[in-house]
């Protein structure tokens, strides 16, 4: 048996402390859950370091948040307002916010917060704010260096931490204004969470949260025994039933995608890394493996019905662009594209070359992630008939940061960021981290990609990220330039007690922290 379902169902200890035994949900009292929702957060609940990035900090509050429908509203926040060379943001807090500690929540803690997170700039991007200053007790105003429409996103993740009490263990021990305060978190295991009373949004319904630490396996079995109130799945549980739980299927941008190596090989990195791919580099091969490709049947097949067939970087976010869809699972399409293009099967061996170049491939993902195993094996069965031929291999990410600019990846991303789309796709992004990884440039999205980041709101940015997707004539999804092909969006599955209301949840980003809980004020039992 293992540690953690031995834990929450027996009560043994196995050299750790073992948890309490957590009772049935009808013996419980009504205000609490006890939930496996996700992973335990390896460096702690610090918004500085990037605690809350994928999903509500919960501890503490944001200046802004998304609303159920995607749209920025005020949190700590009472207004703001952007000066009209996109530079100055000014915001006004609410007066009447306190940190559990009893102290006010001021510009004071703001500066202080966004300072320490442009140190830490570890996961919170914020090289482009040359200052931020606290004009008094309630007012705060960011200097950026250039103007850059996505500055609002930040202010919905980045949560506030007190000036006072951000010490050197303040991620074990979280002081903050949000819905909930941390009362224990025994590492492993649990957190165990209570509702801060002097919360100045609307008051959840639930006063204590536990919040388990299992493995998917633990988890479902927890569910099962109706140990817990609400349990992630993966997908391959999910045509098994629970007394007395529903199948909660919540839609998101959390995509599978295959990154191309974009130019031809030659080059290396500064680490002397290999650059580029002759195969991936024309574009013909690009484009016939996203026809061929049946989407459709991997949601149906690897996510057990569970996700959507995906497009682009940020399928259903207000900044894409839905003319991105195309016909897929259109091989007779596809071998049309490869013979136009020169690529045909000369020697009868059933793969197509171009002269003395074969359409061979090493498609790489991510050892251990059966998930994306799974889509690699299907995708490269799926471009056989049209003779393109693609091995699959695991690696770990090290092997991958030496491979992944000549080989193609099964990548993975999903942010409410268009930061994220920018940083992809963008020319300044080759080869940096896991951005752009195929050294992928088209100075016509460049442009557009330049233009959205330095609109001066949100709103206004948005048809240049659609323009970048696809603007008629070129873009970077599949009827441009295709330096990548979209899989899937994996729809992220909860069992959920049956009179348990979770509200409206809006699409999810990556799966990372815990993001059903960002609308955790909405939840209630059904009467």
């Amino acid at each position: 048996m293992g540690l953690a379902l031995c834990l929450i169902l027996a009560g043994c200890t196995e050299g750790k402390p073992a948890i309490q035994d957590h009772a049935d949900h009808d013996q419980r009292p009504k205000d609490e859950l006890v939930l496996a929702v996700g992973a335990e957060p390896e460096t702690g609940f610090d918004p500085t370091t990037g605690w809350g990035r994928y999903g509500s900090p919960l501890f503490q509050s944001t200046l802004l948040k998304r609303n159920s429908e995607m749209k920025i509203v005020n949190d700590a926040a009472a207004g703001y307002e952007v000066s009209g060379d996109g530079l100055i943001w000014t915001v006004k807090l609410r007066e009447d916010i306190r940190f559990t500690d009893g102290k006010p929540l001021t510009a004071a803690d703001v500066q202080y917060t966004f300072e320490a997170a442009a140190k830490n700039s570890s996961v919170v991007d914020l090289t482009n704010m040359q200052k931020v200053e606290a004009v008094n007790d309630y007012t705060v105003q960011f200097t950026l260096k250039q103007p850059q429409s996505t500055f609002s996103s930040l202010l919905v993740t980045t949560g506030i931490v007190p000036k006072h009490a951000h010490g050197s263990d303040y991620a074990l021990k979280p002081i903050g204004s949000g819905p909930y305060r941390l009362v224990q978190w025994d590492k492993g295991q649990q957190v165990i969470v209570e509702a801060n009373p002097d919360y100045y949004g609307v008051k959840p319904f639930f006063r204590k949260l536990t919040l388990l630490f299992l493995s998917a396996d633990a988890a479902f079995a927890a569910a099962k025994a109706g140990k817990v109130d609400m349990s992630y799945i993966p997908a391959a549980f999910s045509k098994q039933t629970v007394a007395g739980m529903r199948l909660e299927a919540v839609h998101t941008v959390d995509n599978r995608g295959i990154s191309f190596p974009y130019v031809k090989s030659g080059g290396t990195t500064k680490e002397g890394y290999p650059i580029g791919n002759d195969v991936t580099a024309d574009m013909a091969i690009r484009k016939a493996i996203n026809i061929a490709i049946d989407r459709r049947a991997l949601v149906n097949g690897v996510l057990e019905g569970h996700g959507t067939p995906a497009y682009t970087i940020n399928d259903g976010l207000p900044w894409w662009n839905p003319g991105t869809v195309f016909p897929d699972a259109d091989a007779a399409q596809a071998k049309k594209l490869l013979v136009d293009a020169g690529w045909k099967d000369a020697d009868g061996d059933g793969i197509v070359e171009k002269g003395t170049l074969k359409a061979e491939l090493t498609l790489l993902y991510p050892s251990g992630d059966v998930t994306r195993q799974s889509l690699a094996m299907a995708a490269a069965e799926m471009v056989r008939p049209i003779g393109i031929h693609i091995r699959t291999d695991g690696k770990s990410w090290d092997e991958l940061k030496g491979r992944m600019h000549s080989n193609p990846v099964m990548f993975g991303w999903g942010s409410q960021d268009p930061i994220e789309t920018y940083n992809v796709f963008s020319s300044k992004y080759r080869g940096v981290d896991y951005y752009n990884a195929g050294y992928y440039s088209n100075p016509k999205v460049d442009a557009y990609l330049d233009q959205a980041l330095k609109a001066g709101s949100e709103e206004e940015a948005l048809v240049f990220w659609q323009k970048a997707q696809w603007d008629g004539a070129t873009g970077f999804s599949t009827q441009g330039d295709a330096p990548y092909a979209w899989l899937v969006n994996i729809d992220h599955l909860y069992m959920v007690k049956d009179k348990l209301d979770i509200g409206k949840q809006r699409i999810h980003p990556h799966g990372h922290g815990w993001p059903v809980t960002d609308n955790i004020e909405e939840w209630k039992w059904k009467s």
